[in-house]
């Protein structure tokens, strides 16, 4: 043989097309070429295997040794490639494999079980893993497949991502049961200087989400305490003279209860990020596709 760097698809086919019908006609008739065609790649064939492959005979052709030995080979070659192409129906039962999802614990807790209950019941094959969300490394994660899919807030969503809204929460001000200032109304300005928790579950800092909307009213914020994780937050609420603004979603909590404002803060919302590799993926839209089933019209 010359190489198989000598040899094209297109030959393949050819050679497949005369091993099925010993015909040079009918194959050049079943490939939509003509007869001097397949005869020059049929000739291109022999170079690189070096060997006659077919002989004429009154009924076509007939296969050489060679000819009928590659025949299994050549099946396996179309049928590998075949393998490559993704079915057109795509069918979640058949599925399967791993799929990796990143998310805080308020995702974990509001979003993932509308999405695992539906992934269990459509696609029992599917693997779901859950990790820690990690902002300053999810650009990367996303786009080397490490991650499918981040359940997140548009501020962490890296700008090369694209995205889906959810729905859109709000944020309720929360005190212990026991706190005297259940017993009033209050303003933004008392609320600013009430000693404040929030929830940091990216970076361990002392920088809040609400920070802006309280620099827009003409006030700081007495933040004396920050936790990683939302399910944190109403215990240490609860044991102290904190009072902190949690997601409407976490809430009722049995330790906590809500503090009653003149005026609440702005609206954010809740989306779910993906690399733009994974667009036409069928196993990611259908994901989105069940995500957007449970959050129907929630903007």
């Amino acid at each position: 043989m010359s190489g198989i760097g000598n040899i094209d698809l297109k030959q393949l086919r050819v050679l497949r097309a005369l091993l099925k019908e010993r015909s040079l006609t009918r194959a050049a008739s079943q490939m939509g070429m003509t007869q001097q065609a397949v005869s020059a790649q049929l000739n291109k064939l022999r170079e690189v295997f070096q060997d006659r492959l077919f002989l004429r005979s009154r009924q076509g052709v007939v296969p050489t040794p060679l000819a009928q030995e590659l025949e299994p080979r050549v099946k396996a070659v179309f049928d590998s490639i075949e393998q490559l192409i993704p079915p057109e129906r795509f069918d979640p039962a058949s599925v399967q494999g791993t799929y990796v999802i990143s998310a805080t614990d308020y995702a974990v807790e509001v979003v993932l079980p509308e999405l695992v209950a539906r992934v269990r019941q459509q696609a029992p094959g599917l693997k779901l893993i859950v990790r820690q969300f990690e902002s300053d490394r999810l650009h990367a994660m996303l786009a080397s497949g490490e991650l499918d899919l981040a359940l997140t807030f548009p501020a962490f969503a890296p700008e090369s991502c694209q995205s889906k809204l959810l729905f859109s929460e709000y944020h309720i001000c929360v005190a212990g049961n026991d706190s005297p200032l259940h017993e009033r109304k209050l303003t933004i300005g008392d609320v600013a200087e009430l000693p404040q928790l929030i929830v940091s579950p990216t970076r361990a800092n002392l920088i809040g989400s609400a920070d802006s909307w309280f620099a827009s009213k003409g006030y700081g914020r007495n933040i004396v305490m920050s936790v990683p994780s939302f399910s944190a937050a109403p215990t240490c609420v609860a044991s102290s003279d904190c009072v902190a603004f949690l997601p409407s979603r976490i809430l009722p909590h049995p330790l906590v209860t809500p503090i009653d404002l003149e005026e609440s803060p702005p609206c954010f919302d809740v989306i779910a990020a993906w690399h733009p590799r994974t667009d036409q993926d069928p196993l990611q839209q259908w994901v989105l596709s069940l995500l957007q089933e449970a959050f129907p019209g929630q903007v």
